[in-house]
């Protein structure tokens, strides 16, 4: 029986273009990764072909670009402007789920080519937005960690911060990431933090933050305690490396204001 050309494509290629992670901090480089095959990209996303995807991103291999680079040249830039379209009504339902549901299956084989650089003994809790394409964004963060030594917990969307909490007290996390946050999201977020700026003063663990809604409100991160922030995962995991020391002040409780009797 014919395999089918997604059979052959994950059989041949994907199992052998494994390459070395992209070291943080250096160009980055993606020499197929132009403005025309971001665009050609884009519009098999959003079209749903799944064939022409997959040969998009197989000669972007077949050229010796990485793993990496394509998650930071290609499908996070493609991720961003069909989030972008998608909010401002200029992409329809459909076509947001073509795109999204379509670049998770991409990543997800991508993710399996990344050869990762030794451990750096850091653990990582990530957590993300609660729709699918939030989740889509945490786990391209996830990979990029991975990429360079982190030892990841991804725990998705929809956590509540109870859980959470027990969470950090059982694995003592180096760090906790929340990626892709939406606005609805956000109390919940800041509640997580003002809590654990009260619960840890003289915490080790480092709360980094990005994408989602901290790309759209400047100072956001700031403002709700972040140690850290990026706009993108390679930002955030080149800040954990770098600033790796850095903790921001507690900062006092958000009080919400009560409604006044009628």
């Amino acid at each position: 029986m014919y395999p089918g050309p997604r059979a052959a494509m994950v059989a041949a290629p994907w199992a052998q273009a494994q390459t070395p992670a992209h070291v943080v901090g250096s160009n980055r480089g993606c020499t197929m990764c132009t403005d025309a095959l971001r665009e050609r990209f884009f519009d098999v996303l959003v079209t749903g072909d799944r064939l022409e995807a997959r040969q998009v991103v197989l000669r972007a291999l077949e050229t010796g670009d990485s793993a990496v680079d394509l998650i930071t040249e290609l499908y996070w830039p493609t991720y961003e402007r069909v989030e972008k379209l998608f909010r401002n009504d200029q992409l329809t339902k459909l076509s947001h789920h073509y795109a999204t549901r379509l670049l998770r299956v991409l990543a997800d084989q991508t993710a399996g080519l990344i050869v990762p650089t030794a451990n750096n003994g850091r653990t990582v809790l990530v957590v993300c937005g609660p729709r699918d394409s939030d989740d889509l964004a945490g786990q391209l963060a996830v990979d990029m960690l991975t990429s360079e030594g982190f030892t990841v917990h991804y725990g998705g969307g929809g956590i509540p911060n109870d859980e959470l909490l027990a969470e950090i007290k059982l694995r003592r996390p180096a760090a906790l990431v929340l990626f892709a946050s939406g606005a609805n999201d956000l109390p919940h977020v800041r509640d997580l933090i003002d809590t654990l700026h009260e619960d840890y003063p003289e915490r080790e663990m480092q709360i980094a933050v990005g994408g989602g809604v901290f790309n759209r409100a400047d100072g956001l991160a700031e403002e709700i305690g972040a140690d850290l922030w990026g706009e993108d995962p390679l930002d955030v995991v080149q800040s954990m490396i770098e600033d790796s020391h850095i903790r921001a002040e507690a900062r006092p409780r958000r009080r919400r204001r009560r409604k006044s009797a009628a």
